[in-house]
């Protein structure tokens, strides 16, 4: 179907979109197989021409109701049709004999009533709009004519419709084929319509995609006499869906008939003992309990009258609704463990009562009723075993019985309407109405499923067979040429599942004969069987499931319940109980089983019995003529007015739709009659439409003029391949578009000239007309405007009065009572911290006074003990010590004498460095005064002879000079070489190592004492040997001590001899010196020169020779980096008055600008556009003052004083938050404009004009950059200033930040606190209205701050770390909190803490872009919280908790949770063997210094990060922020308003 060829620029084609599956639009571009489309959905979309389709722009807007008549016959066309005829309303369409219905999820009664169905009678397809009647009427009509049982095939998926058609289709044959009733007595057609709801009540349930979906398939056989009279009728039904009754998934709903008798009148609800839905088991599993617009007590009553009509007699219904009764009773019985073992009994006294209602309503034995629930019998050839059933098998048993019961009561209740209707033995002829499930894939697939897409796989292939053979009488009838035509079929999927040996369903039913046999063994049966099957494979993520590639896409099946669900057998048990009821209707459910099964449970396959029904439904279906209604819909949400094009697509699809589109297009897809063929394409070749020819002949020169091949000519119609029509249509458009343009050219320019005389005439009197409207309007808009200026303005006032009145007195009342409710806390605080003092006060004073008794006890024995020994050792070496004291004395004073010396030597050291300095700073004083003398000079110097007057005094200035600027060189050097040489080894000698080694050496008691021995007890009386030679040796080690400082000293002077050297470094410092010189004297002459040259100049523009006397204006630097104007004064002086004076002017009205930009930004001046005026104000103002290359300012001084002076109010948050902001953007701004001087400079040029040239090369217009918006921004090369200001300026954000940080953490503290005491006190009650409001603080703080930040426009990546720190604060306190108070560990507690960290995930969830990563921060107290809330921790492994539970928390910290966890209402806890393994962990990271705390510390780092804060603010712009008016005014800021 592909039509490349010819799509050119500006056709019309259908592109394939992966959210709509396709789009229609304009070709703009074609480059060989690539083409470019402009839809018009707005898109833009390129695709190969390959996958392009082209559109029929002269299809009706309706659409058409028979699709074989579109011109292109393609998916997108189909698709297109569909959704124009849904939007008005025209749900049904035809593809050839095939009706598409799409369910349009509202009642439309105009379509369906008897003027409908007489309106259709009689009428053939295509006649009338489509309709479910005329399939019907048709089927009826082949059925008389030709004698042939005709079928109508009503397909879809669950929601589609197809129950509704089908009732359609049943109303329309029982309206045609209606017999006459016998008084008194339903016909057959009554009972066939009537049976429905029957059918419905207790087949059809919600599901997911329906709310009356037939969870069965319902193969209706109309019987038909010889004339036409229905005679008969019956209903086969397959694979009821018994699963549902025991287990139903949210939001879906058990079957209606449960829920009817639930809400049945009082006395039946009364009589089965029944009630709400919500109190049963098998009903509550799902929270659907009601429809909407449906009423359960109605359609109850519906049902009664039903069953009625379909010969259901009242005992009967009574049987059927005690059965549905007992089924509900049935499900609520529980069960528990005997204390006999493993046997099992009825739970509770509940359960006793459900027991006995079963048993009263199936009129059985209560006993036998639960020992068949909880008992198993096991015949043996030798005896007999009865087995007791555990808890989970006895349910199992009980949910097995409440399956069979209802299987069993769904195939009565087929049966007695096929009974009570009648079948005609003697009828020939029938009409077959097949309402079959659609095709089905869900996300999980059981044995259900598999059956549903077998049923569709064989219904598709009886449907692909079916149209096949349509086209080819098609054809046939219109005697042309044709050849075999392919379709898919799938055979190879049917034999893959129920070939005999060797397929699927053979495959089940031998797993399910060995008793042994599981899910697994049947898989790995499947996997070996058809491992080389391509329609068969196994998932990557499944061991149990297999894949099968069905027509309409794969689909995989779980094996877990295959087996389970391929078994149809009763327990012997069940059945003998219910064979023994007492109710005949009962026991006619379960009639006796023959005396060879009764024993065992014989296997029987419901798979089989399913591909047996379904082969007789084929059977059946190809002994008739098919007719097929497919029903889709068109969207998920069951709602009208929503068409969801990829949803229908796939419906399509599934439903066999685009395969019988395929199957056309295979052959001939466009067909049309020769008429419609030559209205569309005369204009090819006009001699065709004046009748000289016959139409077959018209066609074929038509044909021929468009130079195809490989179409045919048929009696009635024109067959064409797949894009031919595309390729006729090319042709048309083209000749089309060359009439067209000449048509439109004449047209064009005869209008032109006429629209042209015409609005020049009309326009002369318009304009008069408008001037006057205009003038009239502008003067009643004016008068307007002032009136209503003056109703404004009394209205806004009497509002603004009336609102501040009311407010005034709110506001008095609320703070009358706030301020007596903060007076009458502030009472009760001081009654509570006085009583406090006083008992601390009490307390500790009986504590201290205790402790005081005890120690004064304990102390004074001890004392008296330790003196006395004192005592005697001090009289003992005092003895000892007295002999040598005269040696002693004389080595003290020796050493006294050296320690005097060595402090002289110091101070002379530090006189001469004293003297030193100060020459050298006199020295530099005199140099820079005189360098700034000549300075001033040389900018004076006019004529040639001042010149060499400034020679004469610069050469002897300068030899004067030489000399300071050489003491200024070698003075600091040798100062800096001898004084360090000196203080660090002389001085440190004396004082650091003589006296504390002397100290060390000499014992201070030997010395103490003997001293004092030698002023009070005279002559020693007792002499030791060896103390004097222990003394001597000390002497002797005092000596050599001595002796070594004196080499040190040596050393010192030798460093100092060094340090001379450095003075002959110093000469070359002065020979540096001398050629500075130089490069001044070539300064001079460069002058000179330049003197010259403007004379010249002068001269020539001044014929009379004279000259004006001044030199151009120069620049000066001023001190706070201005830029000052200075005028070139007469030379007949180098310094006059008028220069100092006009500096003196300059320089006072830079300061008067500092001053006024000090006092403005001292105020707040707020915020424009989000950005802070004040630092954009100081960073445009320093800017235009150069302030960043002088080398001297005070202004970052008085701009710092301002900073500091603002944040003294450290409480103020919303002051901080304010300079908080100015700061960090000011530190932007900064960042991006200054730049450090580049150590490694090029050497300067000596001459004026190479000084010049270099300039000019670094002139700043070249390195202009763009910071946010501003314009005429460059890079400088910060001074030391600059770059101080730009530290102290970061140093003043981190205090900011850190007092911003603090005070949230202080206005957090104390929430917290009464957090963690409600935690202690009353973990019980904190999950009610306390836990909300304690939680709800600490938000309020939250909120508080971000208000403040956001308010005061900070940064967000500083607003981002603040929270971070905050909620790492949070963390902290919370979990050391847990871990401290062993009444917080506790399952209450955890629910509490739990509450809050979700009211702060709220938080952060609301505050996502500000809060950053913050809430990761709580991970260890997330992770405690878990833990202490989980339940069943005894089954807690040691792993599970480590690695899955709480990860991040160390060994200590869970030992300690666990260890502190209790619980008033359970006794669950982690495992012992798991507390015991911690225990050992902790012990063995105890050695390890870094974890002995298990308690977290609170981060106090303020985190600046410049990188960070420069990246989110490079996006600002601030072209558009608007100084402060206060300077805008004053001139001197003119600069600003650029």
């Amino acid at each position: 179907m592909t039509v490349a060829s010819t799509i050119a620029v500006g056709s019309h084609v259908w592109v394939e979109d992966p959210d709509e599956s396709w789009l229609d639009g304009e070709v703009v571009e074609v480059n060989g197989e690539e083409i470019k489309v402009n839809c018009t959905s707005g898109k833009t979309a390129v695709a190969n021409a390959a996958n392009v389709y082209p559109q029929d722009l002269e299809a009706p807007p309706e659409g058409v109701d028979d699709m074989t008549k579109l011109a292109y016959l393609h998916e997108p066309g189909v698709l297109y049709n569909l959704k124009c005829r849904y939007n008005l309303n025209e749900i049904y369409t035809y593809t050839g004999n095939i009706l598409i219905a799409v369910n349009p999820f509202q009642r439309l009664p105009h379509l369906y009533n008897d003027n409908m169905m007489e309106k259709y009678k009689g009428m053939a397809i295509g006649e009338l709009s489509p309709h479910p009647y005329a399939i019907a009427d048709n089927a009826y009509r082949q059925m008389i004519k030709e004698d042939i049982s005709q079928a109508i095939l009503v397909s879809g998926e669950s929601g589609a419709g197809k129950t509704e058609s089908t009732k359609s289709l049943m109303t329309y044959l029982a309206y045609m084929g209606g017999s006459v009733g016998v008084e008194g007595k339903r016909t057959v057609e009554q009972q066939v319509l009537e049976s429905s709801p029957v059918l419905e009540a207790f087949g059809n349930a919600k599901t997911v995609r329906n709310n009356n979906s037939s969870r069965f398939g319902k193969f209706v056989e109309i019987q038909f006499n010889n004339r036409g009279r229905i005679s008969g009728a019956a209903i086969r039904t397959y694979l009821l869906e018994r699963s549902r009754v025991c287990q139903v998934s949210d939001p879906e709903r058990n079957y209606h008939c449960f829920y009817m008798l639930c809400s049945a009148p009082a006395k039946d609800v009364e009589k089965y003992k029944l009630g709400n839905p919500r109190d049963f088991h098998y009903l509550n599993q799902s929270n659907c309990y009601e429809l909407d617009g449906v009423d359960d007590s109605k359609e109850y009553l519906t049902t009664r009258r039903a069953m009625d009509i379909v010969g259901i007699s009242a005992e009967e219904q009574d049987g059927i609704f005690r059965v549905v009764a007992a089924i509900l009773h049935l499900g609520n019985i529980e069960f528990g463990k005997a204390s006999d073992g493993d046997a099992s009994h009825p739970k509770d006294d509940q359960s006793r009562f459900h027991l006995k209602t079963v048993a009263e309503l199936l009129m059985c034995d209560e006993q036998c009723l639960e020992d068949s629930l909880c008992k198993r019998v096991m015949v043996t050839r030798d005896e007999t075993i009865t087995k007791s059933l555990n808890p989970t098998d006895a349910a199992v048993s009980r949910d097995a019985l409440a399956k069979i019961v209802y299987s069993r009561l769904f195939d009565w209740l087929v049966d007695k309407i096929n009974n009570s209707i009648g079948q005609d033995s003697t009828s020939k002829l029938l009409i077959g109405l097949l309402d079959i499930y659609g095709f089905e894939s869900f996300k999980t697939n059981s044995f259900e499923q598999f059956c549903i897409n077998l049923t569709n796989e064989k219904l598709q292939q009886h449907f692909n067979q079916h149209v096949f053979k349509m086209e080819q009488e098609e054809y046939t009838k219109e005697e042309i040429d044709w050849s075999y035509i392919e379709f898919v079929d799938n055979q190879d999927i049917l034999d893959l599942i129920e070939k005999k040996p060797g397929g699927i369903i053979a495959l089940l039913d031998e797993a399910c004969m060995f008793p042994r046999s599981t899910h697994e063994t049947f898989a790995e049966k499947l996997y070996q069987t058809f491992k080389d099957h391509k329609r068969f494979t196994k998932p990557k993520l499944s061991r149990t499931g297999f894949t099968i590639s069905h027509y309409a896409g794969d689909v995989t099946y779980q094996t877990e319940l295959f087996l389970d669900k391929n078994k149809d057998y009763v327990v012997f048990e069940h059945q003998n109980l219910l064979s023994a009821s007492s109710c005949s209707f009962i026991s006619s459910l379960f009639p006796p089983l023959p005396e060879e099964s009764s024993k065992s449970s014989k296997f029987s396959s419901i798979g089989s019995r399913f591909k047996q029904q379904l082969q007789s439904l084929l059977e059946t279906l190809s002994a008739t003529e098919p007719h097929y209604v497919r029903c889709i819909k068109p969207n998920n949400y069951l709602k009208p007015s929503i068409f969801e094009n990829s949803n229908v697509l796939q419906q399509l699809r599934c439903g066999g739709v685009m395969e019988a589109i395929r199957i056309s297009c295979a052959g001939y897809p466009t067909r049309k009659t020769f008429q419609e063929f030559i209205n569309r394409f005369k204009i090819l070749e006009p001699n065709v439409a004046n009748g000289s020819c016959d139409e077959v002949t018209g066609c074929k020169k038509l044909l021929q003029k468009a130079d195809l091949k490989g179409y045919q000519i048929g009696k009635t119609k024109v067959f064409l391949r797949a894009g031919q029509m595309a390729e006729l249509d090319s042709v048309r458009n083209q000749v089309l578009g060359k009439s067209a343009a000449i048509v439109q050219r004449k047209f064009l320019s005869f209008f032109a000239r006429k629209s042209f005389l015409t609005l020049r005439m009309a326009a002369i009197q318009i304009q008069a007309l408008c001037r006057g409207q205009v003038a009239r309007c502008i003067y009643e808009r004016k008068r307007r405007k002032a009136a209503a200026t003056t109703i404004q303005k009394d209205g806004r006032m009497f509002l603004f009065r009336k609102t501040y009145t009311v407010l005034l007195s709110s506001a008095m009342v609320i703070q009358a009572g706030l301020r007596g409710m903060a007076a009458r806390n502030e009472l009760l605080f001081r009654r509570r911290n006085t009583a406090a003092i006083l008992i601390q006060r009490h307390c500790r004073r009986y504590l201290a006074s205790h402790h005081f008794s005890s120690l004064k006890e304990a102390s004074i024995p001890l004392q008296c003990a330790c003196r006395v020994i004192k005592a005697r050792k001090e009289l003992r070496l005092l003895k000892m010590a007295a002999k040598e004291t005269g040696a002693l004395q004389e080595a003290k004073e020796k050493l006294e004498k050296q320690v005097e010396e060595l402090t002289l030597q110091l101070e002379l050291e530090k006189r001469q460095r004293h003297d030193i300095e100060e020459a050298k700073n006199r020295e530099i004083a005199k140099l820079q005064s005189a360098l700034e003398e000549i300075r001033m000079q040389l900018k004076d110097t006019k004529d040639p002879e001042t010149l060499k007057k400034v020679s004469e005094q610069v050469l002897p200035a300068a030899s004067e000079q030489v000399l300071p600027a050489a003491s200024e060189q070698v003075l600091p050097a040798a100062s800096e070489q001898v004084h360090p040489a000196a203080s660090e080894q002389v001085h440190p000698a004396a004082s650091e190592q003589v006296l504390p080694e002397v100290s060390e050496q000499v014992p201070p008691a030997v010395s103490e004492q003997v001293l004092s021995a030698v002023s009070e007890q005279g002559p020693p009386a007792v002499i030791d040997n060896e103390l004097v030679r222990k003394l001597t040796a000390e002497n002797e080690k005092l000596k050599s001590l001595v002796s070594s400082l004196e080499k040190k000293v040596d050393e010192g002077e030798k460093k100092y001899e060094e340090s001379n050297k450095l003075a002959m470094e110093a000469e070359t410092k002065i020979i540096k010196l001398k050629t500075e010189m130089q490069r001044l004297e070539e300064k001079i002459s460069d002058m000179e020169t330049a003197d010259q040259v403007l004379r010249r100049q002068a001269l020539m523009n001044n014929p009379s020779g004279k000259l004006s006397g001044h030199l151009p204006s120069t620049t000066h630097e001023g001190e706070n980096g201005h830029q000052e104007l200075l005028s070139a004064a007469p030379s007949k002086r180098f310094g006059t008055e008028s220069d100092s004076a006009l500096r003196k002017s300059t320089i006072e009205r830079q300061r008067e600008s500092v001053d006024t930009l000090i006092r403005c930004i001292t105020k707040d001046v707020g915020f424009n556009e989000g950005k802070p005026v004040a630092a954009l104000t100081i960073y445009k103002c320093l800017f235009h003052w150069r302030s960043f290359e002088a080398e001297r300012t005070n202004v970052f001084d008085l701009l710092i004083q301002i900073i500091g002076s603002a944040i003294e109010d450290e409480a103020n948050n919303d002051r901080m938050a304010y300079w908080l902001c100015n700061t960090s953007t000011l530190l932007f701004l900064l960042q991006r404009t200054l730049k450090s001087a580049s150590s490694s400079q090029p050497p300067q040029p000596t001459s004026f004009f190479g000084r010049m040239a270099q300039s000019f090369r670094a002139s700043p217009s070249f390195a202009n950059i763009s910071i946010g918006g501003l314009d005429g921004i460059r890079q400088v090369e910060a001074k030391y200033p600059a770059l101080l200001f730009k530290e102290q300026l970061t140093a003043y954000i981190e205090k900011i930040y850190g007092i911003i940080r603090d005070n949230a953490k202080k206005e957090l503290s104390p929430v917290l606190s009464s957090c963690i005491e409600a935690l202690k006190t009353s973990p019980s009650q904190s999950a009610g209205e306390s836990a909300t409001s304690n939680w709800q603080s600490v938000i309020d703080c939250l909120n508080g701050l971000l208000s403040t930040l956001k308010d005061n426009f900070v940064p967000p990546v500083l607003v981002q770390k603040i929270f971070v720190q905050l909620f790492s604060y949070i963390n902290v306190q919370l979990f050391n909190s847990l871990l401290l108070h062993k009444e917080c560990c506790t399952f209450n507690s955890g629910e509490y803490v739990k509450t809050g960290l979700t009211e702060l995930e709220l938080w952060y969830g609301d505050t996502h872009e500000y809060a950053g990563s913050s809430f990761e921060e709580l991970k260890y107290v997330q992770q405690a919280v878990r833990l202490l809330i989980m339940q069943q921790k005894s089954e807690l492994t040691y792993d599970d908790l480590t690695t899955e539970l709480c990860p991040i928390l160390s060994s200590q910290q869970l030992h300690r949770i666990c260890t502190l966890y209790w619980d008033a209402n359970s006794s669950d806890n982690v495992p012992p063997e798991v507390i015991s393994n911690l225990k050992i962990l902790t012990s063995e990271d105890s050695n390890d210094p870094d974890s002995n705390s298990y308690l977290l510390d609170d981060n106090s780092s303020i985190p600046l990060p410049v990188e960070e804060l420069s990246s989110s603010l490079q996006d600002l712009d601030f072209k558009g922020v608007k100084p402060p008016e206060e300077l805008l005014e004053n001139p001197a800021f003119e600069f600003l308003q650029g």
